[in-house]
């Protein structure tokens, strides 16, 4: 295990009590995924927990910022956002396909009635988090 520093904005938390309450164990799920996945990589020593766009936002030195958040245009989903310029959701589309739902080349839809599929979103996160040193490699390493 690495001994991730996680540096958290209080505004974050906020945020996440803000979350209507069927939506708010899901985005603390997810939330739990990114810092637990963040704390299995080797190389990844901190891990930035702030605000971007009112969005709770995870940053780490060599990756590629990630968002999540739910919005009440689509009650019955939440999402997990990336860089649309960087070469992720494509990726993503083109080992994962149908396994996971998709935005545009911007986000991962997950559905409030659904599971996360973990193992598949854990490698999304990894790749994500460790962006800048991968993204040379076929299919970002994935």
């Amino acid at each position: 295990m690495n001994q991730l520093i996680v540096e958290s904005n209080p505004e974050v938390k906020e945020i996440f009590l803000k979350y209507p309450e069927k939506v708010k164990p899901k985005m603390l799920e997810l939330r739990k995924l990114i810092l637990n996945t963040a704390e299995e990589l080797d190389g990844v020593k901190a891990l930035k927990e702030t605000l971007k766009w009112n969005e709770p936002a995870y940053i780490t030195k060599h990756g590629s910022t990630m968002r999540i958040d739910w919005k009440s245009k689509q009650p019955d989903q939440y999402a997990m956002y990336f860089q649309c310029t960087s070469q992720l959701v494509p990726t993503f589309r083109f080992v994962f396909g149908d396994s996971l739902a998709y935005e545009g080349n911007r986000a991962v839809i997950f559905k409030l009635n659904e599971n996360i599929p973990e193992e598949i979103v854990k490698k999304c996160i990894c790749t994500a988090l460790t962006y800048h040193k991968i993204k040379h490699l076929p299919t970002l390493g994935l």
